[in-house]
């Protein structure tokens, strides 16, 4: 199975009509693939977005006619239902003309807070995932749907407008007890940590079936800061994506743009040079990209950071960067 390589439509850093224009940028430039975030605030008040994702999707599935498009990753447990979910996911289905594939995740309070149903454990947004999971794969069989679980309840439910193709399901995991819950329930595993073993144990517990010797696709996400001067790469991924720097398990429980501004107070330009490639060298981005597609990652969404960044990172960067890519993971 050939590595697929992605580019990420960031909508914590750009406008909705310039997210659709990047996107066709993004498939002139020869991405394989497309993933957009789904947020309701950025991550820090300096990247100054946060459009809504699935009228951009929308968008950018009848602007563009190859790229596979994708959440990355949608949360559908408080701030959606997941009765809307599963008709949000069917509808995008059938404008992209089969290539969306739903990515789904647990969630960050940063946008589940919002609408003030307060935030659950971390086994409580497990449980809620999983039955988030059943309710749309019910929903999307085109029958009427009566539901009474632990967390939600669909009355009398049914999805219309249907897709030819089955809308496949991806899940964020990062722990084995992800592996052993998700792993039936998933089609593709989502992951942001370049671990083989970590891999091994997913594809041992998929439903999935194997495919070239593959159970499941691995989809990974790496940001770059690509510039032609390097300290100013530096600059903005500090300024910018410096939140990176604080986990996942941090990440997931902060509230506010003022939240992750004051737990990366002491993140460094340095810091962040040491874990996010910075500057022209082309050959530094395939370096840190590497073990991605060594760990087994099928699927690689690489993350350009700065919104004013874009055209000039998709015209002049991109195709070289991508031709440089395969080359080195075939």
């Amino acid at each position: 199975m050939a590595t697929r390589f992605g580019y990420t439509l960031m909508t914590e850093q750009a406008g909705p009509k310039e997210l659709v224009r990047y996107a066709v940028g993004a498939e002139d430039a020869g991405f394989d693939f497309e993933v957009s975030s789904d947020h309701y605030f950025p991550w820090l008040s300096a990247q100054g977005h946060a459009p809504y994702a699935w009228t951009v999707l929308g968008a950018v599935a009848h602007a563009t006619e190859r790229v596979d498009l994708m959440t990355y990753v949608t949360c559908p447990t408080i701030r959606y239902h997941p009765a809307i979910i599963a008709q949000k996911a069917a509808t995008l289905q059938i404008l992209a003309d089969g290539r969306f594939t739903l990515g789904l995740g647990s969630g960050e309070n940063l946008n589940e807070h919002v609408v003030g149903e307060g935030w659950p454990s971390v086994a409580d947004r497990q449980d809620m995932l999983a039955e988030a999971i059943e309710i749309i794969r019910k929903l999307h069989t085109g029958e009427l749907v009566d539901f009474r679980g632990e967390f939600f309840q669909v009355d009398a439910a049914r999805i219309w407008d249907l897709p030819d193709q089955p809308v496949p399901i991806g899940v964020a995991v990062a722990g084995n007890a992800g592996i052993e819950t998700f792993g039936p329930l998933a089609d593709h595993l989502i992951a942001v940590e370049p671990d083989a073993d970590f891999i091994k144990a997913w594809n041992a517990h998929s439903s999935t079936p194997t495919v070239d010797g593959q159970r499941s696709r691995a989809i990974g996400q790496i940001p770059i800061s690509w510039d032609r001067n390097r300290d100013k790469a530096i600059e903005r991924a500090h300024d910018q994506f410096r939140w990176f720097a604080g986990g996942w398990d941090v990440n997931a429980d902060l509230r506010t743009t003022a939240g992750f501004a004051a737990a990366t107070q002491f993140v460094t330009p340095d810091d962040v040079a040491g874990n996010i490639p910075c500057g022209p060298d082309l050959d530094q981005i395939v370096e840190a990209v590497t073990p991605f597609w060594e760990a087994g990652f099928t699927d690689i969404a690489l993350v350009q950071i700065g919104g004013d960044t874009q055209e000039e990172f998709l015209r002049d960067a991109a195709p070289e960067l991508l031709e440089k890519l395969r080359a080195a993971s075939s």
